[in-house]
């Protein structure tokens, strides 16, 4: 199972990109209280929804979720899909994962996606852009792997 850092004193993980399963970032971030098992439920099911698309390169977690606030906003999640990824094709039941609206609305998930080739400054760029918050200080994010 893996070893997570401690929050720092802002309730944060340590800036960086935490690596780990489903199910330890359910484990470690979605049993603490009524609204994180809601959450780690919505996290699941739109990394389910996602992964079926066969074009997820990248599924990065951050904001309130991964921090030790007891009673998270919602579920923040960046999407990097492969360049071939094509709206057209996903199922119906799935494509609110790719529209931030009705993601937000229907799913209580703030969804960002881009396709790899809109990545301007890199992949890893993209995905460690992430790390910034709104104060202009940086946590740590986390990236789900199988």
């Amino acid at each position: 199972m893996k070893d997570w850092p401690e929050f720092d004193t802002n309730g944060d993980l340590p800036p960086g990109i935490h690596v780990a399963s489903l199910q330890e970032v359910i484990k470690h971030f979605g049993c603490d209280s009524p609204r994180r098992a809601v959450l780690a439920r919505r996290l699941e099911r739109i990394y389910r929804f996602a992964q079926q698309t066969g074009h997820l390169f990248r599924f990065i977690v951050f904001g309130s979720f991964v921090t030790r606030k007891y009673e998270p906003n919602d579920v923040d999640i960046f999407l990097l899909m492969d360049d071939s990824f094509d709206m057209s094709q996903v199922a119906p039941e799935a494509r609110i994962v790719f529209d931030h609206q009705a993601a937000h609305n229907l799913l209580g998930a703030s969804v960002f996606w881009i396709r790899r080739a809109a990545a301007i400054s890199g992949e890893q760029d993209a995905v460690q852009f992430w790390q910034n918050k709104r104060d202009g200080n940086q946590r740590g994010i986390v990236e789900v792997v199988q």
